[in-house]
């Protein structure tokens, strides 16, 4: 059996990972700027920065552990691009909207439709290559 190196998982785990960093920041600059050390102090740039970074960081990790898992079991490539070309733009979307205002926005709201949808069609492709497997 051939070897595998998950190259385009590697490329959207980076690209999301730089997204994550920038958030990131964003919280670190908002914390100085504010003076506050832990918590939000009730300041809302730095609630709507904390609360962008961390939904990045609940949805991230676990998108791209099926991603990975995805391209491992054999997807075609078209097929994990297009996942992850798609997850990266909705993660974006989201923290775009997210950062500008703590009411629904659309790109928050389609961003995260997206961001589930993405993950939900990837989870059930797992199921099927699974039972596919096992049926043989």
């Amino acid at each position: 059996m051939p070897i595998h190196i998950p190259l385009i998982t590697g490329l959207y785990a980076g690209l999301c990972t730089l997204l994550m960093l920038v958030l990131g920041a964003r919280v670190s600059m908002n914390r100085r700027r504010h003076k506050v050390g832990v918590g939000t102090g009730g300041n809302r740039d730095l609630e709507l920065a904390v609360r962008a970074h961390g939904n990045a960081v609940e949805t991230i990790p676990v998108a791209l552990l099926l991603l990975l898992l995805f391209e491992l079991n054999g997807a075609a490539a078209w097929a994990v691009h297009a996942a992850g070309a798609v997850f990266t733009i909705a993660r974006i979307a989201h923290a775009s909207g997210l950062s500008s205002s703590a009411g629904v926005t659309q790109r928050r709201f389609l961003g995260m439709a997206v961001t589930w949808g993405v993950m939900a069609v990837i989870a059930v492709a797992l199921v099927v290559q699974a039972v596919g497997g096992w049926l043989g």
